[in-house]
């Protein structure tokens, strides 16, 4: 837990294989969260040269940073990003204790999974609501 922090929210990291789409969706997230309490939100994107891709070390990296002690929900937006995020439990000491992989769409779901958060939600509810984003109909 990161120190100086003493709200346990569920922390949110979005990878994407562009690191100007996970910042922009962070920050679409954070400023539809509400006027409330903003939870730790973690963009990891791009590869290990800048470019496009996903980089194991800036997934970890951000996971840390946003956890609270209260979980980490992990969005990816494309298939190697999850392979990647798996890896990365798979390994067990990479990534912070309860952190889960959600299977949503991503910047509904991170809209989602954000906005649940700042209510101080747990982390079933945080993947939950992210989940749910699969079924927003835009017609």
């Amino acid at each position: 837990m990161s120190e100086g922090t003493s709200e346990r929210l569920v922390g949110v990291v979005l990878v994407s294989h562009s690191a100007e789409v996970a910042a922009s969706v962070a920050d679409l997230a954070r400023g539809l969260s509400g006027g409330g309490t903003v939870p730790p939100v973690a963009a990891a994107g791009g590869g290990p040269d800048g470019g496009l891709g996903t980089h194991a070390e800036l997934i970890s990296a951000a996971a840390a940073s946003v956890d609270r002690g209260a979980g980490v929900a992990v969005l990816v937006d494309l298939g190697s990003a999850v392979l990647t995020v798996k890896a990365l439990l798979a390994e067990g000491d990479e990534l912070p204790e309860d952190t889960r992989l959600v299977d949503a769409p991503f910047v509904e779901g991170a809209i989602a999974a954000v906005v649940t958060a700042s209510t101080g939600a747990d982390l079933g509810a945080v993947e939950a609501a992210a989940k749910e984003a699969y079924s927003y109909r835009k017609e």
